[in-house]
């Protein structure tokens, strides 16, 4: 009898080739969403502390929509209800596709952003806990959440030869790191629930998961039932990006036997990730940048008052300390215990490194923020400022490590776009 040796097990690696190429492109479609999300982010600020503060702030209470159905909301209630619904559809498709179909099928692919994405989680959370005990501690989950769109941006500029392996983490990190924060939304931040609303959302909800099971793409059929399955969980009182999920969860992976299976081509949620994914980076996120991160910051007297408050150092310090604690512990312990070791040409330098550029959080955070608080409360507007910082500082250290790292970066960007037979693999992918 003969034994084959064991494959080492990695904490990170580049993949297959089809995943790094169908990852490159979403990372060129987010970047460019992240740079418009900054674009957003920054009228918001300017506008808010202009002269014409007035008319930004009469714009976020502007009102409208069929009180009939409960959806008489305000333009900034509809950009978190209603357009992040859509960047939550794109996150469930995406997510279920890298477990289905992506490299993250692999149970030992998959530990490692998934334990790092709880340790991202949870290390943030008690570090704003511990600095607001006895406080407002109902804003724990604010610090939690990594804004992929964002950190994309900062990476574009600063990070342009980062190896594909890191990529991959960050990326898959994010996406595990949105469906956290989606049930933290629905588990922990629904102020009231009707559980009438709800179970008649499950009807909708049904008729169009057994549509697309059926690989019906007709959006006159799809669009209502998607609508009308928003609309019953926005009424019943669980948070309305809850149904995107839910929705994007339904659509399948894999192409049907009848279709020619998996291997005819893409299926039916990369197809839709395609449409939609555009839509949310190019608009449904800036949208929202442009209505929840404008806040009148009173000066540098108020700005100093503002991030001062426990609310906004509990915020900053679980961005910027408990973010990278977080993701390279739980990195480091799968590693420890599985006895894995990272690809070759890496160190645990670049895992921080990641791990502190995951402290950027901006567009779940702001909306915890909000639901937390309230919208244009006064803790709201301090949550807003001290995202923002430490969002800011997190890049900047991330900047920093990374460039330090720059020229191991180059080399293996190198050795993994070299084509030497010229069939368009890259020749690391086949070995």
């Amino acid at each position: 009898m003969t034994f084959e040796p064991r494959r080492t097990a990695h904490v990170l690696s580049r993949g297959s080739w089809a995943e790094a190429r169908r990852i490159a492109d979403i990372l060129r479609k987010e970047t460019i969403g992240g740079a418009l999300l900054l674009a957003g982010a920054l009228i918001a600020l300017v506008w808010a502390n202009s002269p014409w503060s007035g008319s930004y702030f009469s714009m976020l209470g502007f009102t409208f929509g069929p009180s009939a159905l409960h959806l008489d909301l305000s333009v900034a209630s509809w950009a978190a209800d209603g357009l992040l619904a859509i960047f939550f559809f794109v996150a469930g498709l995406e997510l279920k596709r890298e477990f289905v179909a992506g490299d993250l099928r692999d149970p030992r692919r998959a530990a490692v952003p998934v334990a790092a994405a709880f340790g991202g989680v949870i290390v943030p959370a008690l570090v704003y806990v511990a600095v607001n005990a006895g406080g407002a501690t109902k804003g724990w989950a604010i610090p939690t959440a990594t804004d992929i769109a964002f950190a994309l941006a900062v990476l574009a500029v600063i990070g342009r030869y980062l190896p594909t392996a890191l990529r991959t983490f960050l990326l898959t990190l994010a996406v595990v790191d949105d469906l956290l924060a989606i049930v933290i939304i629905a588990v922990f931040y629904t102020a009231h629930l009707s559980l009438l609303p709800l179970l008649a959302a499950l009807i909708p909800l049904g008729l169009f998961t057994l549509l697309v099971q059926r690989r019906v793409r007709s959006w006159w059929l799809l669009l209502p039932l998607a609508f009308a399955a928003w609309t019953l969980v926005h009424a019943s009182g669980v948070h309305a990006t809850v149904a995107g999920v839910l929705l994007g969860f339904a659509v399948p992976v894999l192409r049907s036997r009848q279709a020619g299976g998996p291997e005819a081509g893409p299926g039916l949620a990369e197809h839709f990730e395609h449409r939609f994914r555009p839509i949310s980076a190019g608009f449904a996120v800036p949208v929202f940048a442009l209505m929840s991160a404008g806040v009148a910051i009173g000066g540098l007297s108020g700005l100093v008052t503002g991030l001062s408050d426990p609310v906004a150092v509990g915020i900053m310090a679980g961005l910027v300390i408990g973010k990278p604690i977080g993701i390279t512990a739980a990195t480091w312990l799968v590693a420890r215990f599985t006895r894995a070791r990272i690809d070759a040409g890496l160190a645990w330098i670049d895992v921080f490194g990641l791990s502190v550029l995951a402290g950027i959080g901006f567009t779940v955070s702001l909306l915890i923020g909000e639901l937390a608080f309230g919208v244009g409360s006064e803790l709201d507007g301090r949550v807003k400022v001290a995202v923002l910082a430490g969002s800011l500082v997190a890049a900047l250290l991330a900047a920093v490590i990374l460039r330090l790292r720059n020229r191991t970066y180059r080399r293996i960007c190198e050795e993994e776009s070299a084509d030497r037979d010229g069939d368009d693999i890259p020749d690391v992918y086949q070995r």
